[in-house]
């Protein structure tokens, strides 16, 4: 009796079973490219509309012209770099060095604007061109994410510049007196802080300046901290600060656009200038009266409600927990100067930086579920963080009279909820951490993975090159974790 031969499925181009999880994967990072493009082209199209451009015009005008942050742009090329090796990363910063050179002499000659990163720029599409026309199957997916990495970091600076223009110029008038006046229900802390640096000064400014600045160095580098196995195990992390740090600025600001504030250096103080409502921060606090909004020029961004900067800091914290001694001090360090920062410069309220915490925790949830799966623990938490975050936006415009009349109720509640999300959090996050940490059952009759025989296997490459390759190939083959041992091209 003729059976019907087994249907064998079909195999990679390394000769492997097609893992299970590569067709969702890419569908899911297809539609998420598909999404981000929509978002930015939307944005285009609404920037041209008030008469200046939009991300993808500045960003692409980089590739000749003078770069707006040299930095940044080898920011993303560092990003980029993590699926490379050792020899290729010194190659593609030899190539971005010398574009540099180039672009550099001729700008001299042409008397044009001098700065850097348009080599950065274009070794990070080179990458892309090389994964597109050079690589295959998981080598090329591998190049594109790092490709798409770098170039989102670019576009969520860019992207935040688009919204702060349109902020500034759909909103005309400013909810500061709303936020003032929610604000004495927690001690008014942005005057207490200012007064403080004010005493201080300059050696305290001098600090916090730089640490203000620089909140995305920080983040770039323990960014890169946790990629840093990228280039042997051939693949990402399931979840990583960039993810969320990108999210955030990329749809952030689009709070902005409901509840517009100026921060009190601009509406009670000198930067505010003739659209101030009077010159008194930090040295006398705002009277408590009926709140109006305010009108204010159409230039300032209004960009305090929620504190993003507060948002990024406590992403950093979050992440640099599961790092070395020396990252977890520097992510507490870098948020504690944050916090200092935003209310001793007068740029956020206090309310801003508690509706900062609870955005960031929110979504950071979401991100760490989009990776790890959702269960019912991630889903109340984000379901917790929305309600709260929406409850304290409505209690600032609605209530902030009654909040400033009775602060010994308001100022402990807006505590407490802010607090109860950041509880739920740590418990959502440590019980998903001991999840992962579980050995995974035996499934009964399965037998053991075999160890590995070195009698089994075929004769290796007797040459450097073909070692690395047949490395790489075992490494992206796999997928798992445990192919770590490889180790990347040093030279």
């Amino acid at each position: 009796m003729m059976t019907e031969p087994t249907r064998i499925p079909p195999r990679d181009d390394r000769g492997t079973q097609p893992a299970p999880w590569r067709r969702p994967r890419v569908v899911l990072w297809t539609a998420a490219g598909v999404v981000t493009l929509g978002f930015l082209v939307a944005l285009e199209i609404v920037a041209r509309g008030y008469g200046f451009s939009g991300p993808i015009t500045e960003q692409s005008r980089e590739v000749i012209f003078a770069p707006e942050s040299g930095p940044l742009l080898y920011g993303g090329l560092a990003l980029t770099m993590v699926v490379l090796t050792w020899r290729q990363r010194l190659i593609a910063l030899g190539i971005a060095a010398g574009v540099d050179v180039v672009f550099f002499l001729v700008r001299w000659a042409l008397d044009a604007d001098m700065n850097f990163g348009n080599g950065a720029l274009w070794v990070v599409l080179g990458v892309a061109v090389l994964g597109v026309t050079r690589r295959t199957g998981r080598e090329r997916l591998l190049l594109l994410k790092g490709t798409g990495l770098g170039l989102l970091l670019v576009a969520g600076h860019k992207t935040g510049d688009t919204w702060l223009l349109i902020t500034s110029k759909t909103r005309a008038t400013v909810l500061d007196a709303y936020v003032a006046a929610a604000d004495h229900a927690l001690a008014d802390p942005s005057w207490l802080v200012g007064r403080a640096l004010n005493a201080t000064a300059p050696v305290s400014t001098g600090i916090l300046h730089v640490v203000y600045g620089q909140l995305p160095l920080a983040a770039a580098l323990v960014g890169l901290y946790q990629l840093r196995r990228v280039a042997v195990e051939r693949r990402f992390p399931a979840h990583h600060l960039v993810r969320t740090f990108l999210v955030i600025g990329l749809f952030g600001p689009a709070i902005y656009m409901i509840f517009p504030v100026v921060g009190p250096i601009f509406a009670y103080g000198a930067d505010g200038g003739a659209w101030a409502t009077a010159n008194i921060w930090p040295d006398t606090l705002p009277p408590v009266t009926d709140p109006q909004p305010i009108p204010f020029d159409g230039i300032t961004p209004r960009n305090c409600m929620p504190s993003l900067h507060t948002a990024w800091a406590v992403t950093l914290f979050v992440h640099s927990r599961d790092g070395s001694r020396a990252v977890r001090w520097a992510g507490t360090f870098w948020l504690v100067g944050t916090l200092t920062a935003t209310l001793g410069f007068g740029y956020h309220y206090g309310a801003d930086l508690l509706a900062g915490v609870v955005f960031a925790l929110t979504i950071e949830t979401a991100m760490r579920c989009s990776a790890h799966g959702w269960d019912r623990a991630g889903v109340r938490l984000v379901a917790l963080g929305t309600a709260v975050f929406a409850a304290l936006l409505a209690s600032y415009r609605w209530l902030p009279t009654e909040m400033a009349a009775r602060p010994w109720l308001y100022g402990p509640l807006l505590l407490l909820v802010t607090g109860a999300v950041i509880y739920a959090y740590v418990r959502t996050a440590r019980a998903a951490r001991e999840r992962v940490r579980e050995p995974k059952p035996e499934v009964p009759g399965q037998r053991p993975a075999p160890e590995a025989d070195q009698s089994a296997q075929p004769a290796q490459p007797t040459d450097s090159a073909g070692a690395a390759e047949a490395a790489t190939t075992r490494a992206g083959t796999t997928g798992e974790s445990g192919a770590t041992d490889t180790k990347p091209e040093l030279v």
